[in-house]
Formats: structure tokens, C-alpha cells, sequence
């Protein structure tokens, strides 16, 4: 069965039943159950790398905050990418980064409404999954980027770049700019944000490296991805830690903020600043000095490779599972690693003499 049909019998069975009962009269049959072009069925739960770029599909993009820069810029990626596929895009979300509940109620959504594939940035991985796992159910594929579930609540999970390689390389930006001497703090997103959570591990890792021995960390603050709270949490770092040498923010909302109030304030050019920032947000604090160096990935490039992954795990080219590879147009061709992780590369180092290079 072809799943242009399924979808026709589908459609009728929800138009005279429940929505349960026609997920499960085609339970099964809506995306595993997928013909090759010479006729012969796959395997369900096989991919079939040379299957062609289904269109017509339906993919949902929930970030974590819909009025955030970063997210937009990220979604209009993903956008860009679903249209050139010739499939349609739908953005939905919360409008607070700490609105776990209406996260959830978002993936019900936009599951009700049975998309073909939604993009999610997890809030909080505990109080998503079990939405997920239902859209998911329901034949829904689940790519996750820039803030993952567990592995078992999507099939594929879109990371900024290795977690290990942004969380060392911010100690080693920082290291760097205060001379490998004096205490540091870190100013985080929410305490439940998961990318943000495996970052700092990772940092806490590389300050356990001999070369570090004079460096101490001294608290990890939490502004919850809000610009006024991450304004107030560096300046009541600098209160509580007057011998503070640097901040890591690894957050665009934090590192924007703490950024304002070091420029304003006495610490401009004493207390260094790096972590993950934009470079439309960050070039006056870099040409102002007030930042010497930070790094980010390109969202919008993570946004579109999102968009693309939910293509092809929706045409049946991928399922998730490692080992798998795949062409995302002009971005090449990306292999999906442990655990269902891909990686969009390695993060760039912004500084004033390369900054006017980027606009995003």
C-alpha cells in the first residue's frame, strides 16, 4: 500500500471515528510500510537511502521561545529548507522559554493535527517525552535540535556541534583571556535546559585539566534565557565575587545581557565575557572592547539541517539509527552518530577581526 493511499484511508477513518481509532486502524502502515521504485516493499523500520524526497508533507518547528532571535533565525532556516523540499512549514510555540506546559501542549498539537514531522527544542526533556513519544506513536517523525530529550523520545537529535567541543572551547576562550588565573562563574539559561546542563559538564571537565590549576569556578547562575534576569544575575555576580576575572554565558539571551551591564559598569574590559553569542547581538560589545572573543554555530544552519532531517526520516531515506547517512542539499552529506545524534560542526570563534563577516 502506497502511502499516498494510507493516507486517503486514513483521512476517511478520522472523518467517522476517533482519532485513536483511525491511528490505530493504520497503525504501522503510514510510514514503515513504504514501496522502493522497482516495486518491492522495505522492510518496516528499514531505511531506503535511495528513496525519492516525499512532498506535500506537513512540519511543524516548536522552539523553545517563538520571539526569541535565535529561534527565529533557526525556524527560518528550517522554513527555507521545507519549502525548497516542496513541503510545508508551521511554526507554533511558547512565547516564555520557561513555558514547559505549553511546550507540551504545542506537540499535542501539532500531533492532533498530524503532521508528518515536528522539529521540537526541549524545554524540559522529563515533561516532554511522554508527548512525544505519542506523536511518535501516531507515526509523527521527531527530530529535536539545539536542546535534546532522551534518545527513546525522538528519532533523531540536530546538535549545535559536539557538546564536548562547546564546552571546552568556551573554558579555553576564557582561560586564554584572563591569563589561566583567577576565579570565574558561569550565567546559564534555565537550571532544566539540557543543552546548556551537558555544556557545563563538559566545562566543569576541562577545569579539572592541570593547565587550569589557578582557575576556580565559583558559582553557576541561571537567568532563564530572560534578558532582564540574566542583566540582574551579572551584576549580582560581580556583588558576591568582587575578585570575579571572567563569565561564560553559553546562552545568546545571558551572554547579551551580562554584556550590557559589563559595558556600563566599572568590570568593562576587567571582567571578561565570552560564551555563545550572535554576531548581530555581540559586534558593539566586541568593537567597544567590552568582549574580546565568543562562538557560536550558524542557527540558521542548524534550523535547515533540522528541516532537512524531518524530510528525509518522513520519505523513509533515514530512520534515526546510527551508521545511517544522508545528502542535505548543498550542506553535504551528514552521518548520524550514537544515540541518534547528529552533528552540525564545529563552532566558529568571533573577535573583531572577523565579525563584520557574519550577518545573523
Amino acid at each position: 500500500m502506497r502511502k499516498a493511499t494510507v493516507r486517503r484511508t486514513c483521512a476517511a477513518l478520522a472523518a467517522v471515528t476517533s482519532l485513536a481509532l483511525a491511528a490505530t486502524a493504520c497503525g504501522g502502515t503510514t510510514k514503515e510500510d513504504v514501496k522502493k521504485e522497482d516495486g518491492a516493499a522495505a522492510p518496516a523500520g528499514q531505511a531506503d537511502p535511495n528513496a525519492g524526497t516525499k512532498k506535500g508533507l506537513t512540519v511543524g518547528f516548536l522552539p523553545k521561545q517563538v520571539n526569541n532571535p535565535y529561534f527565529t533565525t533557526a525556524d527560518k532556516g528550517g522554513e527555507k529548507a521545507v519549502k525548497e523540499l516542496g513541503s510545508s512549514f508551521k511554526e507554533v510555540g511558547p512565547s516564555s522559554a520557561t513555558d514547559t506546559a505549553g511546550q507540551v501542549s504545542y506537540v499535542n498539537t501539532l500531533t492532533q493535527q498530524q503532521v508528518d514531522a515536528m522539529a521540537v527544542s526541549a524545554q524540559d526533556p522529563g515533561a516532554l517525552c511522554t508527548a512525544l513519544k505519542q506523536a511518535m506513536k501516531n507515526g509523527i517523525k521527531v527530530v529535536t535540535y539545539d536542546s535534546d530529550t532522551t534518545a527513546d523520545c525522538r528519532n533523531v537529535f540536530i546538535s549545535q556541534a559536539s557538546a564536548e567541543d562547546l564546552g571546552r572551547t568556551e573554558v579555553q576562550l576564557l582561560a586564554e583571556q584572563i591569563g589561566h588565573k583567577g576565579e570565574i562563574a558561569i550565567l546559564s539559561a534555565a537550571q532544566t535546559a539540557t543543552n546548556q546542563n551537558t555544556w557545563i559538564d563538559f566545562m566543569k571537565e576541562e577545569l579539572k585539566e592541570p593547565r587550569y590549576k589557578d582557575i576556580k569556578l565559583v558559582k553557576v547562575a541561571y537567568g532563564n534565557d530572560d534578558a532582564q534576569q540574566s542583566f540582574q544575575q551579572t551584576q549580582g555576580l560581580l556583588q558576591e565575587y568582587p575578585n570575579l576575572k571572567g563569565i561564560i554565558s553559553p546562552t545568546t539571551v545571558g551572554i547579551k545581557a551580562a554584556a550590557q551591564y559589563l559595558s556600563g559598569s566599572k568590570y568593562k574590559g576587567e571582567v571578561k565575557l565570552t560564551g555563545l553569542g550572535t554576531p548581530n547581538d555581540m559586534r558593539k560589545y566586541v568593537k567597544n572592547g567590552t568582549v574580546e572573543a565568543f562562538e557560536l554555530w550558524d542557527p540558521a544552519k542548524l534550523g535547515e539541517l533540522a528541516g532537512r532531517t524531518a524530510i528525509a526520516l518522513a520519505s523513509g531515506q533515514i530512520t534515526g539509527k546510527e551508521g545511517e547517512t544522508f545528502t542535505a542539499g548543498a550542506m553535504g552529506e551528514y552521518t548520524i552518530g550514537k544515540d541518534g545524534v547528529i552533528n552540525l560542526g564545529k563552532p566558529t570563534v568571533f573577535n573583531a577581526g572577523n565579525i563584520d563577516q557574519f550577518d545573523f
